[in-house]
């Protein structure tokens, strides 16, 4: 019995609920709510933790962001407010600022948009190509060499890419289909939460 058999769908799941998000991104008030968000982010957690010892820094360092951004939205609204929260405090860069937690958890989601996509067009059972491409296009260029030499060796313990669709409970062709609504839902999401910084001159690349 598959890891996930109780949970239906996971990869639907999450699916469905980034489609959401789009919908919110591309409404016309464009607010994205920190409550939605947060929980749509959780149901991404038990993916990090499907591809092993690699990742496992990823899942930690997300799943922990992933629960304060969810603690917030008990008292902030939207992603909008969020941000100029942390901007009228001072306290946007503040290790454990929820501005700083967002970014971190748009990387997440941003190296699971490039994961699938990658898994989408790469043949083979191996998830070496696609995993490694997606760490080092999203998570690479901001950790330090220990933690980027621990992810390479790390890279050598991963599942093959049935035994990932077998703990998701999907086929490949299932599997295909519910990984490109995921990534053309994220993309414009992606996009909101990098524009929310660079709008207010606070770039994203720390």
């Amino acid at each position: 019995m598959s890891a996930m058999a109780n949970e239906e769908k996971p990869l639907r799941k999450i699916a469905e609920a980034f489609k959401e998000l789009e919908a919110a991104v591309k409404s016309e008030t464009g607010e994205v709510e920190v409550a939605r968000f947060s929980q749509a982010c959780s149901l991404v957690s038990p993916l990090f933790g499907c591809l092993g010892i690699a990742f496992k820094f990823a899942e930690i360092d997300y799943v922990a962001k992933v629960h304060d951004l969810a603690e917030a939205s008990k008292s902030i609204s939207t992603l909008h407010v969020l941000v100029d929260r942390d901007v009228e405090a001072g306290t946007v860069r503040k290790a454990g600022g929820h501005a700083r937690n967002l970014l971190r958890v748009k990387r997440g989601i941003d190296m699971v948009k490039v994961l699938f996509e990658q898994i989408i067009v790469t043949k083979g059972n191996s998830l070496k190509d696609p995993a490694s491409k997606a760490y080092q296009q999203v998570f690479a260029p901001h950790h330090g060499w220990v933690i980027r030499k621990a992810v390479a060796a790390g890279m050598y313990a991963l599942p093959t890419k049935e035994q990932l669709l077998h703990k998701l409970n999907e086929d490949e062709t299932s599997a295909k289909a519910q990984m490109q609504n995921y990534v053309a839902a994220s993309a414009p999401l992606i996009l909101y939460i990098d524009k929310l910084f660079q709008t207010r001159n606070l770039g994203v690349d720390w």
